[in-house]
């Protein structure tokens, strides 16, 4: 069921962006939504069947709690231990972000580690609303010290209403897509705009967050899901497969990928994914999302890991006898799963790590969403004995002068004369 590829066939992930069709038209949603605000947004509201009025667009906190009073305890009890693994993970990422200080010529210079003010945070809300993705971002900025979350996503469950309570979140804005991303980032009357937009989206979600890039801080442009799996001989089938099917499943546009140095592996998985499809309520879309991906049986590990790195999966998982060597010498991946027991899904639910992930290629250069996507590393320099910083001075005027800016030089030649007049 998956098409069997040639190593030589495997190519660099990468995406250009949201396409253009997508691009133009969430341009002119965003640029609406500008213009006219909460008569904008709530006429794609009723468009898409999310709100009526404009009082239906922003659910307060107050609400949010009552829903989740009104959420049954086994629900809620998910929620809030999920939640708290989050926490505590981001909470670890956020020690890791400390104040520095380091000495220069005449004095010190470092940066404090400042939270952003306020936070948007977008979560799916279409076939699948996705409480997790409301715990994973709003969770996360709080973790990271944002003073204001606002989540943002269409048509809230009560699971979603209580995800946000759980997370501490300020407000809830009842709609999506990128009206939802405008709102946000140029904000409303009687509601401001964040500083930074998070979380995964559907194309005009990411579309619109291209476009407001810049104004606001973004996490990343998420598009599809993808998974690779490298396995061994050791593996089994009926696992990779149902980590397979549990990818291929996200939606038309995911991709599940093994890449094995078994060849009766490879066999036993197809054979796998025949039978478990056929059990599986959303067969029709994961057929689409095995379409999208491949198999390609190699000669080694070392191959094997070389396709990983060539494709720089969103997610990478790692079923080899000795997968966490393995999974250390895999150079490009978003979130890595080390071992046949540390299931792709155990991120997407809140073990820990997020599950907010670059795709594309994109883990080529960076990482995924963390407390790091809300704090900014502010520097500072502090002059306390001029006297010691005479040469550095002097460096600061004939580099001004080397690039052509005079006004540079006599600002700085300004502070050297005090410290070395020049000759009567």
């Amino acid at each position: 069921m998956l098409r069997r590829v040639r190593i030589d066939a495997v190519q660099r992930g990468g995406r250009s962006g949201p396409v253009a069709d997508v691009l133009a038209d969430a341009s002119a949603i965003v640029a609406d939504v500008q213009d006219r605000g909460i008569a904008a947004v709530v006429e794609y509201g009723r468009t898409f069947g999310e709100v009526e009025r404009a009082e239906d667009v922003l659910i307060d906190s107050g609400r949010l709690r009552r829903s989740l009073e009104d959420l049954d305890s086994q629900s809620v009890g998910v929620l809030e231990r999920v939640a708290d693994r989050i926490a505590k993970f981001a909470r670890a990422q956020r020690d890791m972000y400390r104040d520095v200080g380091a000495p220069v010529p005449g004095g010190m210079a470092g940066h404090t580690v400042e939270p952003v003010e306020s936070a948007g945070c977008y979560a799916p809300g279409g076939r699948y609303p996705l409480p997790s993705s409301v715990l994973m971002t709003a969770v996360t900025a709080r973790a990271a010290g944002v003073e204001r979350v606002i989540v943002a996503s269409p048509r809230p469950t009560p699971a979603m209403l209580a995800a946000a309570a759980i997370a501490g979140a300020d407000a809830y804005m009842a709609v999506g897509g990128a009206h939802a991303v405008a709102a946000l980032a140029y904000g409303l009357d009687g509601f401001e705009p964040v500083d930074v937009i998070a979380g995964p989206g559907n194309a005009w979600v990411t579309a619109a967050k291209q476009l407001v890039s810049g104004r606001v801080g973004i996490d990343m442009l998420a598009g599809p899901s993808e998974l690779l799996i490298i396995a061994d001989a050791s593996a089994d089938a009926a696992t990779i497969a149902a980590d397979l099917l549990a990818q291929a499943e996200h939606d038309a546009d995911a991709s599940a990928m093994l890449v094995t140095t078994s060849a009766s592996l490879a066999d036993a998985v197809d054979q796998e994914l025949s039978v478990q499809i056929e059990q599986l309520p959303s067969a029709a879309t994961a057929r689409q999302g095995l379409a999208n991906g491949f198999c390609c049986v190699v000669d080694s590990i070392e191959q094997a890991i070389d396709v990983a790195d060539t494709v720089a999966p969103e997610h990478l998982e790692v079923c080899t006898a000795d997968a966490q060597a393995v999974a250390a010498r895999v150079r490009h991946a978003g979130g890595v799963f080390v071992g046949e027991a540390s299931a792709e899904v155990f991120g997407d639910y809140g073990f820990g790590p997020n599950h907010t992930l670059p795709t594309g290629g994109t883990a080529r250069y960076m990482g995924g969403l963390s407390v790091a996507h809300f704090l900014r590393l502010r520097t500072w320099l502090r002059i306390d004995e001029p006297e010691a910083a005479g040469e550095a001075m002097e460096d600061a005027v004939a580099l001004a002068r080397m690039e052509g800016l005079e006004g540079h030089a006599r600002s700085a030649l300004r502070r050297l004369r005090r410290v070395a007049p020049p000759p009567a």
